[in-house]
């Protein structure tokens, strides 16, 4: 029997949702470049040794007309390079699926290509982690009309439900989902610096000799600041209590910046996500410059204190 959908890229998120599609009744064929993944996985899940394709040619056989894709790799060249592959063998009617964190002005240049030759490519935000891949995410799609008839069925079940439905809809056309994923992680980005500097300050009042754990815990039930960022920062603080295993570094993926420039483009005031994305690039960096020159200017007009190197 032909799958309704073929899964490209079988890392975290790729397997979790193959999984989830697989508990709903959706029988997904896997195709992942690096093939020690899909050995691993089906080593872990044998009921998909007989949905793995050796290429992507293979994949595409396995599927059902209309052929829906969806990409589970990482966004930039990955998804370019697949496309290469996929060109001249997809068909008018086909739907590509971009999973990823894309940058939507990409979504949109590759969305209005391929409608050329009759192929829809959807941009899909797609929030939660492993976690909410595994039983349950937010989705956020661009796609017109037309290609989302035929998403939509496959999207809803395996979405977090709630009592207002479930948590998979249409934000519009083309780009308007992967638009929408960039600012959700804007907004991710802000939250997450709130809750290190509160945790920060609480650290650095040594006279009460707080628990942050304790705190952490006690605030993931009834407190107005409760959420999923919360529940993870409690259970951190319970692996390492002091976070003593961890360097003061960290990364951005870029849509914390996307945000920010979006948000110069648009004369749209962002001044918490601006001041979380400076504060990551700031984690990287040792001895700033800038804080030399504050030193040494003080030092010039005022003959404040400094310390120097040896």
């Amino acid at each position: 029997m032909a799958h309704p959908l073929g899964i490209i890229g079988v890392a975290t998120m790729g397997r979790s949702l193959a999984l989830n599609f697989r508990d709903h009744g959706i029988d997904v064929a896997l195709f992942d470049v690096d093939a020690s993944l899909t050995a691993a996985f089906t080593a872990e899940h044998p009921g998909f040794a007989d949905s793995v394709a050796d290429s992507l040619t293979d994949l595409l056989t396995r599927l059902a007309r209309p052929r829906r894709l969806l990409l589970m790799i990482k966004a930039g060249q990955p998804v370019e390079d697949v496309l290469a592959v996929l060109e001249g063998q997809l068909e008018p009617g086909d739907i590509v699926i971009d999973g990823g964190n894309t940058l939507f002005h990409e979504t949109r240049r590759r969305a209005a290509a391929l409608r050329a030759t009759g192929i829809e490519y959807v941009g899909l935000g797609v929030s939660g982690g492993e976690a909410g891949a595994r039983f349950g995410p937010s989705m956020m799609a661009g796609a017109p009309q037309s290609a989302w008839a035929h998403l939509e069925p496959l999207l809803t079940p395996i979405a977090a439900q709630t009592a207002h439905g479930a948590c998979a809809a249409r934000m519009g056309d083309d780009g308007a989902g992967h638009f929408v994923k960039m600012v959700h992680n804007g907004v991710e980005y802000g939250l997450m610096q709130a809750y290190a500097e509160g945790f920060e300050i609480m650290e650095a009042k040594k006279e009460f000799d707080l628990d942050l754990g304790q705190i952490a815990e006690g605030w993931r039930y009834g407190s107005v600041v409760r959420s999923w960022l919360l529940d993870l920062a409690a259970a951190a603080l319970v692996e390492d209590p002091k976070l003593e295993s961890l360097e003061a570094y960290v990364e951005d993926s870029g849509e914390g910046r996307w945000t920010v420039q979006e948000s110069i483009d648009l004369a749209v005031p962002a001044p918490v996500i601006t001041a979380s994305v400076q504060a990551r690039f700031r984690s990287r960096q040792e001895g700033p410059l800038s804080a030399k020159m504050l030193a040494a200017l003080r030092n010039q007009f005022g003959g404040h204190e400094v310390r120097r190197t040896e």
